[in-house]
């Protein structure tokens, strides 16, 4: 633990906190009696923050590349049946 007086802190009040370790205290004394301490403010661990999802919108008609809708393809879907009748 390192002691100071109170004109050695004001003179020299950048040194003193940027030479602080860890746990380390400094006591700051007037007329030999502590009247203050500095004390070393834990480092904060922050999580990085979390990648965004692409961003991927609605699908439009032919805008998958390689993929080709065969020509008979409403073919396909009346042998399936007839439409549901709507409400």
């Amino acid at each position: 633990m390192n002691t100071v007086t109170i004109q050695e802190a004001q003179s020299g009040l950048l040194d003193l906190i940027h030479g602080l370790m860890p746990g380390q205290v400094v006591t700051i004394t007037e007329n030999a009696l502590p009247v203050a301490q500095i004390v070393p403010v834990p480092a904060v661990r922050t999580r990085p923050p979390r990648p965004r999802p692409p961003v991927t919108g609605i699908p439009r008609a032919g805008s998958v590349p390689g993929l080709v809708v065969p020509d008979n393809f409403k073919v396909c879907l009346e042998e399936l049946g007839p439409k549901p009748a709507k409400r």
